[in-house]
């Protein structure tokens, strides 16, 4: 039965599934909405934001309604601990509402009117309609207002004591990063992350030829990075698989291997298939193993585009069997993703420490267990995208003191990284972080947090 004609008009006149018909309130709401599913439910931003798959809210919206909601929720997740230390000096008490409804519109709000180009009164305006439409925020309709129009008035006053690389980092990861590198280094990493991250493209050969035609430069390990931002797709060379997108750091691990022209190589954990396209493109007889049939596919579709033939296996690596040892191993292990944290800045705010610990487990049992799979005399890389040392170097110390008669460090040169010796540790391994310099300039920097050491098979 259709009850639609049942529901009872809000305080304003309208009802409440009804939305006011003003630009910008649908791309508000479902960046709200995509907020509380972030903080609140612990989904992927990613997933969120996928184009066939993602949130409904987000999937209907035209093109750019659904980049002013990533700009959106992206400012309010990278600015989160600010925005709500903000929200604290403004509010008398904390905000009675479960759900986060009010909180989450609140932040939306504050994220425009102190990190975008949004002006205040539209800012005020769209949210203060949405309070009033959401049945669990119309209560709060006039706190709502009243905080934000304070804000608009005050500002200065509010954020002029604010240390934006603290609050915006969950207490356990600063910890975490002032005990492996000290607050100097942990306070440019946080720094780094308020920033987003550039657009970086590993080709299949003539880097310096397409930098040109594409308006970037060659940075690290070959990569062109673009300065223009906008649709991948309508790049020149997109659709005759001349390239793919890569974090400049992400393409180092796969070089560590060398000259893997007729090798057989297993890249494990190999979805998006950055790493996987890599090494077949230099030549390599790749099988890439992972778990999810449906990243998967999504690296198989990758390949068809950059016309590379691989294998591909759906496996746990925990109860994989290869059918006969591999001339090289690239392990890219489970990890909390910490150094991402640029380009997914949901990372911060959904992993916690139990979550390195837990992962920890599984990359020791997975370094042990790929040992046997490569031949005698044969390299394994083993690579995170994380800024944790538990995730990294001790790892691999640890990984090294296990199998003391079995494998070897091969350690890295800086001349393997474009002679950037900052990105070599004391021990050999690879270490970059996010404000690293990726380039002969000092202006050119920002890559992944990224880990990777070598080992050889005795």
């Amino acid at each position: 039965m259709n009850n639609r004609g049942n529901r009872r008009p809000g305080p304003s006149g309208r009802k409440e599934s009804e939305q006011p018909d003003r630009p910008g309130f649908a791309a508000r709401k479902v960046a709200a909405d995509i907020l509380g599913n972030v903080v609140h439910k612990k989904r992927p931003l990613d997933g969120e934001l996928d184009a066939s798959s993602g949130h409904s809210g987000f999937r209907a919206l035209p093109g750019n309604d659904r980049a002013l909601v990533r700009a959106i929720v992206g400012a309010s997740l990278r600015r989160r601990g600010e925005i709500s230390e903000i929200l604290d000096r403004l509010l008398d008490r904390p905000i009675p509402e479960k759900t986060g409804r009010v909180v989450d519109i609140l932040h939306i709000a504050i994220a425009q009117m102190l990190f975008l180009d949004v002006p205040d009164r539209a800012a005020v305006s769209l949210a203060v309609d949405h309070a009033g439409l959401d049945r669990r925020a119309r209560p709060y309709k006039g706190l709502v207002n009243g905080v934000l129009r304070r804000l608009g008035r005050e500002r200065a006053d509010l954020v002029s004591d604010l240390d934006p690389q603290t609050l915006n980092t969950p207490d356990w990861l600063w910890q975490s990063w002032t005990d492996g590198y000290g607050e100097e280094t942990a306070r440019a990493i946080a720094t780094a992350h308020q920033g987003e991250a550039a657009l970086d493209l590993s080709v299949k050969s003539d880097a310096a030829g397409w930098a040109e035609r594409l308006g970037g430069r060659v940075v690290v390990g070959g990569s062109v990075r673009l300065d223009r931002k906008g649709a991948v797709e309508a790049l020149e060379g997109y659709e005759e698989g001349a390239w793919w997108v890569q974090d400049a750091a992400a393409s180092l691990p796969a070089r560590l291997l060398g000259d893997v022209r007729g090798l057989k190589v297993a890249d494990l954990c190999a979805a998006p298939g950055g790493k996987t396209a890599q090494l077949a493109a230099a030549g390599a007889e790749v099988t890439a193993v992972d778990i999810s049939k449906g990243r998967l596919k999504r690296l198989e579709d990758n390949m068809r585009r950059l016309k590379l033939d691989v294998t591909t296996v759906v496996s746990d690596l925990r109860t994989y069997v290869p059918e006969s040892p591999f001339d090289a191993v690239l392990l890219d292990a489970p990890c909390s993703a910490t150094g991402t944290i640029r380009r997914h800045p949901d990372v911060a705010w959904i992993k916690k420490p139990y979550d390195i610990e837990k992962l920890g487990e599984i990359q020791r049992e997975l370094l042990d267990r790929v040992l046997d799979w490569v031949k005698p005399g044969g390299l394994i890389v083993y690579c995170t995208c994380s800024l944790e040392k538990a995730e990294g170097e001790l790892q691999a110390d640890e990984f090294r003191a296990r199998n003391r008669e079995k494998v070897d460090l091969v350690s890295l040169k800086a001349a393997e990284v474009g002679g950037l010796e900052h990105l070599v540790t004391q021990e050999g391994y690879l270490r970059c972080l996010p404000q690293h310099r990726v380039g002969e300039s000092e202006k050119i920097r920002g890559m992944d947090g990224f880990f990777a050491a070598r080992f050889r098979r005795s």
